[in-house]
């Protein structure tokens, strides 16, 4: 019975990952079905390095939405990551269990409020702030800054988790010969972690890189390339979205095909992910 019962749940189990893999074959599908088309049709070097997009005049050049979106997802990266992953040592190796009591609700709740939430409060705190200060209200900063609160629960969820999974033995071994608390620490628990800690990075990118709707309310939705991180911008995300309710024919294709350079982005990160984990190994 106990061997009827493994084998039915090997293929239980077996089952759901040919599902994920097969939903993930058929966006692949449709993505590039529907975009390379509209690629081909428009001109891919026009397609990537145009700069103008008006879909009025049949003319789709994406280079400032991938402008906006490298400087929106970099811009999180800059202000989120230190952030997060410090936050991560602190809770894991500095905190007491008081701290950590108070502190683990307000991040997980961080983790569940809704994108657009996230969006008001950048609309109604951050956009008038940075106004008021740099006089650029709706810009790249803004939209920084708010997605880079919107990925730290992502980052200290698992760079403490890395961190914890580090041995008790490398942080011992480096109070052992004579480091003090916090340089044993950052320099021998923090490198043994460096695989955790660029997942973390990467998923923290992933969320930057994928939202939408907080992006639309604080980034102006200029499709122009910024001179400053002071002026607007449009992401890719965005522009999909803003667009997609009214598109038809080649327009409606040229939006997919957005969608098909977003997808590509994303996958050369986790490639990348990939590669330095195979390096570190070596």
């Amino acid at each position: 019975m106990n061997r009827l019962k493994e084998t039915c749940l090997k293929y239980v189990f077996l089952l759901c990952a040919c599902v994920s893999i097969l939903c993930v074959v058929l966006i692949c599908l449709f993505l590039f079905a529907n975009g390379l088309p509209a690629i081909a049709e428009i001109g891919p070097l026009n397609f990537l390095l145009g700069t103008r997009w008006k879909p009025g005049n049949d003319i789709y050049g994406i280079a400032p939405m991938i402008v906006g979106s490298l400087y929106v997802t970099a811009g999180a990266i800059l202000a989120g990551v230190p952030l997060g992953i410090l936050t991560a040592v602190y809770i894991a190796k500095f905190a007491s269990r008081k701290v950590n009591r108070a502190l683990w609700p307000a991040i997980s709740l961080m983790a569940g409020i809704p994108s657009i939430i996230y969006g008001f409060f950048g609309l109604v705190v951050l956009v008038p702030l940075m106004e008021a200060l740099f006089g650029g209200g709706k810009s790249v900063l803004t939209a920084s800054i708010l997605l880079g609160i919107m990925i730290l629960p992502t980052i200290v969820n698992v760079s403490e988790s890395a961190i914890r999974a580090v041995p008790e033995s490398y942080y011992e071994g480096a109070l052992a010969l004579g480091a003090s608390h916090e340089r044993s620490v950052f320099f021998a628990v923090l490198p043994a972690a460096k695989s955790g800690l660029l997942a973390a990075v990467v998923l923290g990118i992933g969320r930057a890189v994928g939202e939408t709707m907080a992006v639309i309310m604080v980034a102006g939705n200029q499709a122009v390339i910024p001179d400053s991180i002071f002026n607007g911008v449009r992401t890719m995300t965005a522009n999909i979205v803003l667009e997609m309710g009214y598109a038809a024919d080649l327009h409606r294709e040229a939006l997919i095909a957005t969608a098909v350079v977003l997808f590509v982005f994303i996958l050369l990160i986790n490639l990348l992910l990939s590669l330095l984990r195979r390096r570190e190994r070596a």
